[in-house]
């Protein structure tokens, strides 16, 4: 709706204005002997990070990393990082939730299109599609907010739990 005196929207105004693969890397370092040995299914791990920063007024771009490993014993089967990112347009959000609705909403709607890049260059490289589970943005957001709060630095990337970063201005 637009406000018809000032021809302006009213509430907020949300766009997707573009998405994006920005970085895209695959590596087998075991192939072709990874394909012939018999043994255990490998251990996969993975990490997601997430950044956002302002590109002009209004206009964000956020940056979805997901960095996963499938390795037998110390030998490394596979590793991938995708770089997903996404370019909105976020106006009329206060202040104060806009950290959250960048850091929570927007890489909410890019995981499924990064989810779905991970699974294809996996099947690819001729492993079974790694298929990650759902990530909740808002707990990964609670975290780094509750350890900033705590004055000290965001929790680093590990196996059990995705970091995040924003770059807002100030």
């Amino acid at each position: 709706m637009t406000d018809a005196a000032q021809g302006q929207p009213q509430g907020p105004v949300f766009g997707v204005l573009a998405q994006y693969l920005k970085d895209l890397s695959f590596e087998s370092p075991r192939a072709p002997d990874v394909f012939l040995a018999q043994g255990a299914n490998p251990q996969v791990s993975a990490d997601v990070k997430t950044e956002a920063r302002p590109l002009a007024d209004g206009v964000y771009e956020v940056e979805l990393l997901i960095a996963a490993k499938a390795a037998a014993g110390d030998d490394v089967v596979f590793q991938i990082e995708c770089l997903y990112a996404g370019v909105f347009q976020v106006q009329g959000v206060p202040q104060e939730h806009l950290g959250p609705f960048l850091m929570i909403e927007c890489p909410r709607l890019l995981f499924p299109f990064a989810r779905n890049v991970v699974a294809d260059a996996t099947r690819e490289g001729g492993f079974p599609p790694l298929m990650l589970q759902p990530v909740d943005f808002v707990e990964l957001y609670r975290r780094r907010a509750e350890a900033q709060a705590a004055g000290g630095e965001a929790p680093q990337p590990s196996a059990v739990g995705p970091s995040s970063k924003i770059i807002l201005p100030n």
